[in-house]
Protein backbone atom coordinates (compact mmCIF):
# COMPACT_ATOMS: atom_id res chain seq x y z
CA UNK A 1 0.00 0.00 0.00
CA UNK A 2 1.49 3.21 -1.14
CA UNK A 3 1.17 6.17 1.16
CA UNK A 4 0.37 8.35 -1.83
CA UNK A 5 -3.13 9.82 -1.82
CA UNK A 6 -5.55 7.78 -3.88
CA UNK A 7 -9.28 7.84 -4.49
CA UNK A 8 -10.88 4.93 -2.62
CA UNK A 9 -13.84 2.99 -4.00
CA UNK A 10 -16.96 3.48 -1.86
CA UNK A 11 -19.38 0.65 -1.13
CA UNK A 12 -22.21 -0.10 1.28
CA UNK A 13 -23.07 -2.91 3.68
CA UNK A 14 -26.53 -4.40 3.24
CA UNK A 15 -28.34 -3.57 6.54
CA UNK A 16 -29.82 -7.05 6.71
CA UNK A 17 -30.27 -7.04 10.49
CA UNK A 18 -32.69 -4.11 10.04
CA UNK A 19 -34.46 -4.65 6.75
CA UNK A 20 -34.68 -8.46 6.92
CA UNK A 21 -34.42 -10.98 4.15
CA UNK A 22 -37.57 -10.47 2.11
CA UNK A 23 -36.50 -10.79 -1.54
CA UNK A 24 -38.39 -7.65 -2.61
CA UNK A 25 -36.72 -5.55 0.08
CA UNK A 26 -33.26 -6.95 -0.72
CA UNK A 27 -33.82 -6.25 -4.41
CA UNK A 28 -34.98 -2.69 -3.72
CA UNK A 29 -31.92 -1.88 -1.63
CA UNK A 30 -29.44 -3.60 -3.94
CA UNK A 31 -30.72 -1.99 -7.13
CA UNK A 32 -30.80 1.42 -5.46
CA UNK A 33 -27.21 1.10 -4.20
CA UNK A 34 -26.03 0.35 -7.71
CA UNK A 35 -28.09 3.20 -9.21
CA UNK A 36 -26.62 5.64 -6.65
CA UNK A 37 -23.13 4.81 -7.93
CA UNK A 38 -21.71 2.75 -5.09
CA UNK A 39 -18.83 0.55 -6.19
CA UNK A 40 -19.52 -2.54 -4.08
CA UNK A 41 -22.11 -4.04 -1.77
CA UNK A 42 -21.31 -6.20 1.24
CA UNK A 43 -23.24 -8.92 3.10
CA UNK A 44 -22.49 -10.53 6.47
CA UNK A 45 -21.99 -14.23 7.21
CA UNK A 46 -23.47 -16.39 9.94
CA UNK A 47 -24.46 -20.07 9.94
CA UNK A 48 -25.46 -20.94 13.50
CA UNK A 49 -26.67 -18.20 15.84
CA UNK A 50 -26.81 -18.38 19.62
CA UNK A 51 -30.15 -18.91 21.32
CA UNK A 52 -32.16 -16.71 20.90
CA UNK A 53 -31.15 -16.29 17.27
CA UNK A 54 -32.52 -12.85 16.36
CA UNK A 55 -30.29 -11.90 13.43
CA UNK A 56 -31.65 -12.37 9.92
CA UNK A 57 -28.85 -13.93 7.90
CA UNK A 58 -29.43 -15.63 4.59
CA UNK A 59 -26.55 -17.86 3.56
CA UNK A 60 -24.08 -15.27 2.34
CA UNK A 61 -23.15 -16.86 -1.00
CA UNK A 62 -26.77 -17.72 -1.82
CA UNK A 63 -27.75 -14.14 -0.99
CA UNK A 64 -25.02 -12.76 -3.25
CA UNK A 65 -26.26 -15.04 -6.03
CA UNK A 66 -29.70 -13.42 -5.74
CA UNK A 67 -28.15 -9.95 -5.66
CA UNK A 68 -26.07 -10.77 -8.74
CA UNK A 69 -29.29 -11.26 -10.69
CA UNK A 70 -30.52 -7.84 -9.51
CA UNK A 71 -27.44 -5.92 -10.69
CA UNK A 72 -25.13 -5.36 -13.65
CA UNK A 73 -22.06 -3.50 -12.44
CA UNK A 74 -21.61 -3.36 -8.67
CA UNK A 75 -18.97 -5.58 -7.03
CA UNK A 76 -20.31 -8.23 -4.64
CA UNK A 77 -18.51 -9.08 -1.41
CA UNK A 78 -19.00 -11.09 1.77
CA UNK A 79 -17.33 -9.61 4.85
CA UNK A 80 -16.48 -12.06 6.09
CA UNK A 81 -17.14 -15.72 5.31
CA UNK A 82 -15.82 -17.83 8.20
CA UNK A 83 -13.73 -20.07 5.99
CA UNK A 84 -12.41 -22.75 8.41
CA UNK A 85 -15.98 -23.66 9.39
CA UNK A 86 -16.46 -24.97 5.85
CA UNK A 87 -15.00 -27.49 3.44
CA UNK A 88 -12.50 -25.65 1.24
CA UNK A 89 -13.37 -27.46 -2.00
CA UNK A 90 -17.07 -26.72 -1.49
CA UNK A 91 -16.39 -23.01 -0.90
CA UNK A 92 -14.21 -22.97 -4.01
CA UNK A 93 -17.05 -24.50 -6.03
CA UNK A 94 -19.69 -22.14 -4.63
CA UNK A 95 -17.53 -19.06 -5.13
CA UNK A 96 -16.61 -20.07 -8.68
CA UNK A 97 -20.26 -20.64 -9.59
CA UNK A 98 -21.20 -17.26 -8.12
CA UNK A 99 -18.35 -15.54 -9.93
CA UNK A 100 -19.53 -17.01 -13.23
CA UNK A 101 -23.12 -15.93 -12.59
CA UNK A 102 -22.10 -12.35 -11.73
CA UNK A 103 -19.55 -12.10 -14.60
CA UNK A 104 -16.47 -11.85 -12.38
CA UNK A 105 -17.74 -9.36 -9.79
CA UNK A 106 -17.04 -11.38 -6.63
CA UNK A 107 -14.57 -10.31 -3.94
CA UNK A 108 -14.38 -13.04 -1.31
CA UNK A 109 -13.76 -11.79 2.20
CA UNK A 110 -12.79 -14.53 4.65
CA UNK A 111 -11.97 -14.77 8.33
CA UNK A 112 -11.25 -17.36 11.00
CA UNK A 113 -14.21 -16.64 13.28
CA UNK A 114 -14.52 -16.22 17.05
CA UNK A 115 -17.45 -18.47 18.01
CA UNK A 116 -16.25 -21.95 19.01
CA UNK A 117 -19.84 -23.20 19.40
CA UNK A 118 -20.42 -22.59 15.70
CA UNK A 119 -17.37 -24.69 14.84
CA UNK A 120 -18.62 -27.48 17.09
CA UNK A 121 -22.00 -27.42 15.38
CA UNK A 122 -20.35 -27.62 11.96
CA UNK A 123 -17.94 -30.39 13.03
CA UNK A 124 -14.80 -28.34 12.40
CA UNK A 125 -11.72 -27.73 14.56
CA UNK A 126 -11.63 -24.33 16.26
CA UNK A 127 -8.08 -24.71 17.58
CA UNK A 128 -6.22 -24.85 14.24
CA UNK A 129 -8.49 -22.55 12.25
CA UNK A 130 -5.87 -19.91 11.45
CA UNK A 131 -3.22 -22.22 10.04
CA UNK A 132 -5.84 -24.34 8.31
CA UNK A 133 -7.33 -21.28 6.59
CA UNK A 134 -3.99 -20.62 4.85
CA UNK A 135 -4.04 -24.07 3.29
CA UNK A 136 -7.70 -23.60 2.37
CA UNK A 137 -6.87 -20.45 0.41
CA UNK A 138 -4.02 -22.21 -1.38
CA UNK A 139 -6.32 -25.09 -2.30
CA UNK A 140 -9.12 -22.81 -3.51
CA UNK A 141 -6.76 -20.83 -5.70
CA UNK A 142 -5.41 -24.02 -7.23
CA UNK A 143 -8.96 -25.22 -7.95
CA UNK A 144 -9.90 -21.88 -9.53
CA UNK A 145 -6.83 -21.82 -11.77
CA UNK A 146 -6.83 -25.27 -13.39
CA UNK A 147 -9.44 -27.81 -14.52
CA UNK A 148 -7.76 -30.64 -12.60
CA UNK A 149 -5.30 -30.50 -9.74
CA UNK A 150 -3.37 -32.80 -7.45
CA UNK A 151 -3.08 -31.33 -3.97
CA UNK A 152 -1.47 -32.93 -0.94
CA UNK A 153 -1.53 -30.72 2.15
CA UNK A 154 -1.69 -31.18 5.89
CA UNK A 155 -5.49 -31.11 5.97
CA UNK A 156 -6.54 -31.47 2.34
CA UNK A 157 -5.83 -34.06 -0.34
CA UNK A 158 -7.21 -34.01 -3.89
CA UNK A 159 -6.01 -36.71 -6.31
CA UNK A 160 -6.36 -35.35 -9.87
CA UNK A 161 -9.78 -33.69 -9.66
CA UNK A 162 -11.23 -30.24 -10.16
CA UNK A 163 -14.30 -28.02 -10.25
CA UNK A 164 -16.42 -26.93 -13.19
CA UNK A 165 -17.22 -24.17 -14.01
CA UNK A 166 -14.04 -22.22 -13.35
CA UNK A 167 -14.25 -18.51 -12.49
CA UNK A 168 -13.91 -16.20 -15.53
CA UNK A 169 -10.60 -14.72 -14.32
CA UNK A 170 -9.29 -18.12 -13.09
CA UNK A 171 -8.84 -16.17 -9.86
CA UNK A 172 -11.15 -14.69 -7.24
CA UNK A 173 -9.75 -11.97 -4.98
CA UNK A 174 -9.45 -13.24 -1.41
CA UNK A 175 -9.38 -10.63 1.34
CA UNK A 176 -9.03 -11.27 5.07
CA UNK A 177 -10.84 -9.67 7.98
CA UNK A 178 -9.43 -9.50 11.50
CA UNK A 179 -7.04 -7.38 13.53
CA UNK A 180 -4.55 -9.72 15.22
CA UNK A 181 -0.89 -9.56 14.30
CA UNK A 182 -1.10 -13.13 13.00
CA UNK A 183 -3.85 -12.01 10.62
CA UNK A 184 -1.73 -9.16 9.25
CA UNK A 185 1.16 -11.55 8.64
CA UNK A 186 -1.21 -13.98 6.91
CA UNK A 187 -2.52 -11.20 4.68
CA UNK A 188 0.99 -10.05 3.85
CA UNK A 189 1.92 -13.56 2.78
CA UNK A 190 -1.07 -14.60 0.70
CA UNK A 191 -4.10 -12.29 0.58
CA UNK A 192 -5.31 -9.74 -1.95
CA UNK A 193 -6.47 -7.34 0.75
CA UNK A 194 -7.46 -6.55 4.33
CA UNK A 195 -10.88 -5.60 5.72
CA UNK A 196 -10.40 -3.84 9.10
CA UNK A 197 -13.43 -2.77 11.15
CA UNK A 198 -11.99 -1.45 14.41
CA UNK A 199 -9.77 1.43 13.32
CA UNK A 200 -10.11 5.09 12.47
CA UNK A 201 -7.80 7.07 10.17
CA UNK A 202 -5.68 8.22 13.10
CA UNK A 203 -2.22 7.36 14.34
CA UNK A 204 -3.30 3.83 15.29
CA UNK A 205 -5.06 3.07 12.01
CA UNK A 206 -2.22 4.49 9.94
CA UNK A 207 0.28 2.54 12.02
CA UNK A 208 -1.51 -0.75 11.34
CA UNK A 209 -1.56 -0.07 7.60
CA UNK A 210 2.16 0.76 7.69
CA UNK A 211 2.78 -2.46 9.65
CA UNK A 212 0.96 -4.45 6.98
CA UNK A 213 3.06 -2.78 4.29
CA UNK A 214 6.21 -3.74 6.15
CA UNK A 215 5.09 -7.33 6.58
CA UNK A 216 4.18 -7.50 2.89
CA UNK A 217 7.63 -6.32 1.82
CA UNK A 218 9.22 -8.82 4.21
CA UNK A 219 7.13 -11.55 2.54
CA UNK A 220 8.64 -10.58 -0.83
CA UNK A 221 5.49 -8.96 -2.21
CA UNK A 222 4.69 -5.48 -3.46
CA UNK A 223 2.60 -3.65 -0.82
CA UNK A 224 0.57 -1.94 -3.54
CA UNK A 225 -0.80 -5.37 -4.51
CA UNK A 226 -2.61 -5.62 -1.15
CA UNK A 227 -5.74 -3.49 -0.80
CA UNK A 228 -7.39 -2.14 2.34
CA UNK A 229 -11.18 -1.84 2.78
CA UNK A 230 -11.91 0.30 5.86
CA UNK A 231 -15.43 0.54 7.26
CA UNK A 232 -17.03 3.93 7.90
CA UNK A 233 -20.33 4.89 9.51
CA UNK A 234 -22.62 7.91 9.68
CA UNK A 235 -24.49 7.59 12.96
CA UNK A 236 -23.15 10.95 14.15
CA UNK A 237 -25.17 12.57 11.32
CA UNK A 238 -22.44 15.15 10.76
CA UNK A 239 -21.37 15.54 7.09
CA UNK A 240 -18.19 17.37 8.05
CA UNK A 241 -17.10 14.44 10.21
CA UNK A 242 -17.94 12.05 7.36
CA UNK A 243 -15.74 14.06 5.04
CA UNK A 244 -12.89 14.20 7.55
CA UNK A 245 -12.99 10.43 7.95
CA UNK A 246 -13.01 9.78 4.20
CA UNK A 247 -10.19 12.26 3.64
CA UNK A 248 -8.22 10.69 6.48
CA UNK A 249 -8.56 7.19 5.06
CA UNK A 250 -7.69 8.47 1.60
CA UNK A 251 -4.50 9.98 3.02
CA UNK A 252 -3.70 6.60 4.60
CA UNK A 253 -3.80 5.06 1.11
CA UNK A 254 -6.81 2.76 1.50
CA UNK A 255 -8.26 1.36 -1.71
CA UNK A 256 -11.86 0.79 -0.55
CA UNK A 257 -14.33 2.17 1.98
CA UNK A 258 -17.50 0.40 3.09
CA UNK A 259 -20.32 2.45 4.58
CA UNK A 260 -22.42 0.73 7.24
CA UNK A 261 -25.66 2.27 8.47
CA UNK A 262 -26.63 -0.47 10.96
CA UNK A 263 -23.31 -1.41 12.54
CA UNK A 264 -22.42 -0.69 16.20
CA UNK A 265 -18.82 -1.57 17.04
CA UNK A 266 -16.00 0.45 18.61
CA UNK A 267 -16.46 3.96 17.15
CA UNK A 268 -19.14 2.96 14.61
CA UNK A 269 -22.66 4.28 15.21
CA UNK A 270 -25.85 3.35 13.38
CA UNK A 271 -28.50 5.64 11.92
CA UNK A 272 -31.77 6.19 13.78
CA UNK A 273 -34.16 4.60 11.26
CA UNK A 274 -34.55 0.89 10.55
CA UNK A 275 -36.65 0.79 7.35
CA UNK A 276 -35.26 0.27 3.88
CA UNK A 277 -36.32 3.82 2.96
CA UNK A 278 -34.42 5.23 5.94
CA UNK A 279 -31.27 3.34 5.01
CA UNK A 280 -31.47 4.33 1.34
CA UNK A 281 -32.00 7.98 2.22
CA UNK A 282 -28.99 7.80 4.53
CA UNK A 283 -26.58 6.26 2.01
CA UNK A 284 -27.68 8.73 -0.67
CA UNK A 285 -27.03 11.64 1.71
CA UNK A 286 -23.62 10.25 2.63
CA UNK A 287 -22.49 9.67 -0.94
CA UNK A 288 -23.54 13.16 -1.96
CA UNK A 289 -21.57 14.62 0.98
CA UNK A 290 -18.29 12.84 0.17
CA UNK A 291 -18.51 12.38 -3.62
CA UNK A 292 -15.81 14.92 -4.46
CA UNK A 293 -13.33 13.05 -2.21
CA UNK A 294 -13.67 9.81 -4.18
Amino acid sequence: MSQATRSPRLGVALPQTDIGGDPGVVRTYTEAAEALGFDHIVVYDNVLGANPNTGNYHDSLVLLGFMAACTQRIELSVQVLVLPQRQAALVAKQAASLDVLCHGRLRLGVGVGVNEHEFIGLNENFKNRGRRSEEQVALMRALWADPHITFDGEWHSIPDAGINPLPPRRHIPVWFGGHADAVLRRIAKLADGWMPLAYQPDEVGRGEIEKLSRYTREAGRDPTAVGVDAWVSMGNDNPEQWREEVAGWRDCGVTHLTLSTAFVYHHHRRIEGTTVDAHLAAIERYRHAVADLL
